[in-house]
């Protein structure tokens, strides 16, 4: 079973392997005895890679079914390597691989027959056959010919030959009916697929060439040339009818004669369906006699007359379109018939150009003609038009003529008359108005004229403008309410053509238009103290005379021209319009304001909302000047002429104080100077809860007062009564003096010595003064309410320092000893040296006296 396999697969490829081979050559190639084949040929050997190993061309070869192999007369014979035979005619071109086109130069007519290409690559043969048909003479070319042809309708012809070998040229040639050559260009096939030479004809037919002959010959291309073989075809060109048509006697007769007309069928394919007469594109009535065996058509005309004159032609028609023949002038003599007049134009206009023309149908044409003007002959007047260059009013009346030609003369038909016609003459414009007119009245204008042909149809008016004519394109004219500028009006009466009158100024009055104010000087700038010049001037007026006024803001100044000023103030700054009239009225120019250019002035400080404002309140100071230019720049100033650094023109206050309260002043400035205000007092009141407030700390300190006192009355009464036992113990003498007691306020202490006091004028008549003293520059004294303990400076003086509570007596003199006992009411105390430290010893030198009230 093993062996089984491989053996089947070997007669397989035994069995199919000549089945394989694959070739590519034209089956037959054609050729004829002297000229050569060429095979073009092409093969593929079955197997990536194989080449051809041997190659035998054989001539009409027989298979040897005993021997197993090819027989035959060999004409070529060759290895992969090496030619081992070939005959002298034969080349092999191709190679091993894929080429096997072979040559045979030059054939003969025993060539005819089969050829063999047998092939063998290793164990693969293969046998190749190839028909060649050789002739003794070469074979006729083949003409292919379209399914149709036309005339005039472009068609291609088609010469081929079923041969084309390199080394053997040849040409094909065209001819039609043997009358003319026709050369196309050859185009040669030469592949494994077709072996062929042709050529193509393209031509348009003509109707003449149906039932000609068109040949193509072959030829040899040789310099002295050969003709091999031909092949002819008739030519069958459809097209229409083609005419012939005849005169008998003559196209040209005359008026009473008769004419005969022939038309006769040259050619048709396919025969003509139909034939008729045609007289100026018009098919006539008279069908004319048809004899078909002559294909004619005969139209014959008796007694002719000029209506007969025309262009004649015949029609006809088969399946594939019409034909017609040329055409026929038939001309029909005859006498100048009855004339008539054309003018051109009509009617004529004055002055213009008109040419009269006389009509009278005549053949031949008239050569002579007579003009009549009103029937009277007008000498000189031989041609057939008559032109009048410059028309005038004399040329106007009735026209005739008459004509002659050879045939003799016509007469006079119908007159013809020449309106002469001109535009409206003379015409003018009256004003229906008394004069002179004033702006603003309604004119009337009436358009005349004296005569016009035609009559006048409309009349026109210039300039255009808002006018009420009585009625459209009217005679009469009324213009509402003219203007003072109106423009010259001028008008046309019209029929064909319109005329127009002259011009007329209606020379309206006005009052005096275009009023200004002119500055004379200066023309720049007015500066305070400038001498100023104005003028009044107008652009016109109707009538010329006229006066002149000025007003200032609406107030009467004075009369004339100009209005000057030597020394303008601001004062003098306003509205200025000046004024002018004449007979008709008055104009007002418009107001030209006068601006006068001064530094600030008339300052001064308001203040908003009063002078008096409330603490804590808003306070709006404003600088209030008069300047031209208005102020660039300001400044504040305070009552100690403090520039407050601001430079607007409010000075803004949201919550002023006492101190605020002063004299504030402000200064302004422009290009032209600096002005400044006198000053304004602002005054700053307390607002109640600062009253409020300070009338509690008033009462606060009263009453702190009060307590120093009370408890000073205290002290008093305890230090009396320790003087009382000294005085009893120390005074021997028993001296007393007086002392006068000037109730007199005291003043406070001198600012060298530092005290602290309270004075109440109201609990002044029982008691008197409280005081406290203490050495001038002493620094370590303690503060009022300070507990904290001190020592005495050493360089305190050891002065001692009293405090009185005083009680005014009823007596001048304090020296008296009262008859009554002391009053236990009065203190008095000695405070010496307040404060830490030993309380000094009674001194011995030291004398103390008392003092009573």
């Amino acid at each position: 079973m093993h062996l089984l396999g491989p053996s089947l697969l070997l007669l397989e490829y035994l069995a199919f392997s000549d089945s394989n081979w694959v070739f590519k050559h034209p089956k037959t190639l054609y050729a004829w005895e002297g000229a050569c084949v060429w095979i073009p040929c092409q093969y593929r050997i079955p197997g990536n890679g194989k080449t051809m190993d041997t190659l035998i061309v054989y001539h009409n070869y027989t298979y040897d079914d005993e021997a197993k192999e090819y027989r035959g007369r060999i004409l070529y014979n060759r290895t992969k390597t090496e030619e081992l035979f070939h005959q002298e005619s034969v080349k092999f071109l191709g190679d091993i691989k894929s080429n096997c086109t072979l040559s045979i130069q030059p054939v003969q007519a025993q060539d005819n027959g089969l050829l063999g290409l047998r092939m063998t690559s290793g164990i693969d043969k293969w046998m190749e056959k190839i028909v060649l048909n050789i002739s003794e003479t070469a074979p006729p070319p083949r003409i292919q010919l379209p399914p149709e042809i036309r005339e005039f309708r472009e068609v291609s012809v088609t010469c081929s030959l079923n041969f084309s070998c390199p080394e053997y040229e040849i040409k094909l040639k065209w001819s039609l009916d043997g009358l003319s050559q026709y050369t196309s260009v050859i185009s040669t096939s030469l592949n494994p697929e077709a072996v062929s030479t042709q050529s193509k004809l393209t031509f348009e037919p003509l109707w003449a060439h149906h039932g000609k002959n068109l040949t193509c010959q072959l030829w040899n291309d040789i310099p002295e040339g050969l003709l091999l073989s031909q092949e002819t075809v008739q030519l069958d060109v459809k097209h229409t009818p083609k005419l012939m048509i005849e005169v008998h006697p003559r196209e040209t007769v005359t008026k009473g004669e008769s004419v005969t007309m022939t038309c006769q069928i040259k050619s048709s394919n396919p025969e003509p369906t139909n034939i008729s007469w045609l007289k100026d594109r018009t098919p006539l009535r008279e069908l004319g006699m048809l004899q078909r065996a002559q294909k004619t058509l005969t139209l014959t005309l008796s007694n002719v007359t000029k209506e007969m004159s025309g262009q004649y032609y015949c029609e006809a028609r088969s399946d594939i379109g019409s034909e017609t023949s040329r055409e026929v002038a038939l001309q029909v003599l005859y006498a100048p018939e009855p004339s008539e007049v054309h003018i051109s134009p009509s009617p004529a206009k004055e002055g213009g150009t008109v040419v009269l023309t006389c009509r009278s149908p005549a053949n031949p044409p008239p050569t002579n003609y007579t003009w009549f003007h009103n029937r009277i002959e007008m000498p000189r007047q031989t041609s057939m038009t008559y032109q009048i260059s410059k028309v005038l009013l004399k040329h106007a009346g009735n026209y005739s003529c008459w004509a002659l030609n050879s045939l003799g003369r016509g007469y006079v038909g119908q007159e013809t008359e020449l309106d002469v016609q001109y535009s409206p003459k003379e015409v003018t414009i009256v004003i229906q108005n008394p004069t002179p007119i004033r702006e603003g009245d309604n004119v009337t204008l009436l358009c005349h004229h004296t005569s016009s042909n035609p009559s006048v149809v409309r009349y026109e008016w210039k300039p255009q403008g808002a006018w009420n004519e009585l009625t459209p394109h009217s005679k009469v004219l009324v213009i509402q309410k003219v203007a003072w500028n109106a423009e010259p009006v001028t008008c046309a009466a019209c029929n064909s053509w319109c005329s127009w009158a002259s011009p007329v100024d209606l020379r309206v009055h006005y009052a005096p238009r275009g009023v200004k104010v002119l500055p004379v000087s200066p023309r720049r700038e007015i500066h305070s103290g400038h001498r100023v010049l104005l003028q009044c001037n107008f652009s016109s007026s109707r009538p010329t005379d006229v006066h002149f006024f000025w007003k200032k803001n609406g107030i009467f100044l004075r009369e004339g021209k100009q209005l000057s000023f030597d020394s303008v103030s601001p004062e003098d700054a306003g509205n200025y319009n000046c004024l002018v009239n004449n007979s008709i009225g008055q104009s007002t120019s418009e107001a030209w304001t006068l601006q006068v250019l001064y530094a600030p002035r008339k300052l001064r400080v308001s203040i908003s909302p009063k002078d008096s404002v409330m603490e804590g309140k808003k306070a709006v100071l404003t600088c209030e000047s008069d300047a031209n230019p208005p102020v660039s720049k300001f400044a504040w100033f305070d009552w100690n002429n403090q520039n407050l650094q601001n430079d607007y023109q409010m000075l803004i206050l949201n919550s002023v104080k006492v101190q605020h309260s002063g004299a504030y002043r402000c200064q302004a400035e422009n290009r032209l100077g600096v002005g400044q205000s006198p000053p304004s007092t602002l005054t700053v009141y307390y607002s109640p809860e600062t009253i409020g407030r300070r009338v509690a700390l008033g009462v606060m300190l009263c009453l702190v007062a009060v307590l120093l006192a009370f408890w000073g009355v205290r002290l008093q009464r305890s230090w009396k009564r320790i003087q009382s036992q000294q005085e009893l113990q120390e005074n021997s003498s028993g001296q007393s003096f007086f002392v006068r007691n000037k109730k007199v306020r005291r003043v406070p202490p001198a600012e060298g010595s530092h005290a602290l006091g309270c004075y109440n004028p109201v609990i002044e008549d029982t008691i008197s003064y409280a005081a406290l003293r203490f050495p001038v520059g002493e620094t370590d004294m303690p503060r009022i309410g300070d507990a904290r303990e001190q020592r005495p400076s050493l360089h305190r003086d050891n002065t001692v320092t009293y405090s009185v509570v005083q009680k005014p007596q009823t007596g001048d003199y304090e020296n008296v000893t009262p008859a009554v006992p002391e009053d236990e009411g009065i203190h008095y105390s000695e405070l010496i040296h307040l404060g830490v430290g030993e309380r000094p010893l009674i001194q011995d030198t030291v004398e103390y006296v008392t003092l009573k009230h």
